[in-house]
């Protein structure tokens, strides 16, 4: 698969969230998030978020941990969703299931371009950046060399894997004015996300995105 013209990038959050996410203006990263009282279901590994908060470090950003950022995929219906989905990883607390996860989607360019312009450090990633090998840039001319067949693919087993991790990273905050549309799972979901929104300057599209889902 060629690379999309426009790619778009996904952050997945329970939808008990969204109300503290739309009082802080957006989204902040794990290390912000772990040093503030709950504001919601936590849905991450929590192992893995504390290697990428004390460990892993990014090489375009020697200073900068992943877990100074605010992660995204390059797709919808991840891999970190199909594990919240089987209940199949010990280290995932959360074990509601996929139906109150909410996909946030957002447009690379202009985030970029936003955090260019706001000096907010940004890269991305060719594999899973809560591993010990993954690989960052913050180049755009390389998204190229992402595997952008795995990260289309539906069916992720063996080779692809690795490829359908591939992240975007957003050091400290992303904005909500930035998100442009919330993919949910059914009516439910979608009526309850719309009324959060109601009263909000910035209202994203918020669709039933079947198709996001296991």
């Amino acid at each position: 698969m060629m690379m999309p013209v426009n790619p778009k990038i996904y952050h997945i959050v329970h939808m008990d969230r969204l109300s503290s996410i739309l009082h802080d203006g957006g989204l902040f990263s794990d290390r912000v998030i772990s040093q503030r009282a709950n504001a919601g279901t936590m849905i991450g590994m929590n192992q893995i978020k504390h290697r990428r908060m004390h460990e892993l470090r990014l090489e375009t950003h020697p200073d900068l941990y992943v877990g100074d950022c605010v992660p995204f995929y390059f797709c919808p219906r991840s891999v970190m969703l199909f594990l919240i989905h089987s209940g199949r990883s010990e280290d995932i607390v959360y074990k509601g299931g996929q139906q109150p996860i909410v996909h946030l989607e957002a447009d690379l360019h202009s985030v970029v371009n936003w955090a260019n312009q706001n000096t907010q450090r940004w890269a991305f990633t060719k594999s899973n950046a809560g591993s010990y090998y993954f690989e960052d840039t913050n180049d755009l001319g390389k998204l190229g060399e992402l595997r952008w067949d795995s990260i289309a693919a539906t069916q992720w087993s063996g080779v692809h894997k690795e490829g359908k991790q591939a992240e975007f990273l957003l050091e400290n905050h992303f904005p909500w004015h930035l998100v442009e549309h919330v993919g949910v799972f059914s009516d439910v979901q979608k009526n309850a996300v719309e009324s959060l929104l109601s009263n909000q300057t910035h209202q994203p599209t918020v669709e039933i995105k079947k198709a996001w889902y296991y």
